[in-house]
């Protein structure tokens, strides 16, 4: 075994060097905080200004949506329509009625649908609430996609 006699001295001075480097650097550091104290506060809350500005940022530009799946039946166009004569006997819709419901699938209002027909603004207002009291509808949408549904308007129509 090694003997530690001869080099205790050596040992104990450089046990007093290390902690007095220690000290010293110690003192360095508190004298760079005491001298500097300023601009290491502003340092530190520039930083968390900065992380709370990125935080923010990330908060207000991240839109919320939410993705919603809505799955519905998609008819495929069929080239040649075929209109469903028994249930436009069923439902008791006359030809009138239908180039109105025709009209409002294209687009038109009711005002433009009386224009089209030659008849009164009445007369068009009478024969929706007819359509929509037979395909037991309350809106026009509805009645053009029932009406669609029940293959009395072509699917490509509207």
């Amino acid at each position: 075994m090694l003997k530690l006699k001869p080099y205790k001295e050596i040992i104990s001075y450089a046990i007093a060097m290390g902690l007095l480097l220690l000290l010293l650097r110690w003192l360095e550091f508190r004298f760079l905080i005491l001298e500097h104290q300023y601009e290491i506060y502003i340092g530190i809350i520039s930083l968390l200004f900065l992380l709370f500005g990125i935080w923010l940022s990330n908060k207000v530009t991240k839109p919320k949506v939410k993705t919603i799946v809505v799955e519905k039946e998609v008819r495929v166009p069929i080239d040649n329509f075929i209109l469903n004569e028994t249930e436009l006997q069923q439902r008791n819709i006359s030809k009138r009625e239908l180039e109105v419901l025709t009209l409002m699938a294209q687009g038109m209002s009711n005002q433009e649908i009386a224009e089209q027909l030659f008849v009164s603004l009445n007369t068009v207002k009478t024969h929706s609430a007819k359509l929509f009291e037979k395909l037991e509808v309350k809106r026009r949408t509805q009645a053009i996609e029932t009406a669609k549904k029940l293959q009395l308007l072509p699917p490509t129509l509207g």
